[in-house]
C-alpha cells in the first residue's frame, strides 16, 4: 500500500502527465513497482491517461 500512495503522491505533485519510468525516477522507486501500483490505481479509477503511455490522477 505504501508504494500506491508514493506513486499518487508523486504524480499528483507533477503538473503534468507522467510516464512509469518518470514516476520511478522522481519517486525513486523500481519500475516495476511503480507498474504494479499504477495497474492497482487504474482499477480503482484514480489515475487515467491523457495520451499514450502517460498518466494523471483523476481530479
Amino acid at each position: 500500500m505504501e508504494n500506491i500512495e508514493k506513486v499518487l503522491n508523486t504524480m499528483k505533485s507533477a503538473a503534468q502527465p507522467l510516464s512509469a519510468g518518470q514516476i520511478a525516477e522522481l519517486s525513486g522507486l523500481d519500475k516495476k513497482e511503480v507498474e504494479k501500483a499504477m495497474k492497482q490505481l487504474k482499477i480503482e479509477e484514480k489515475i487515467s491517461s491523457p495520451k499514450r503511455c502517460y498518466w494523471e490522477t483523476i481530479k
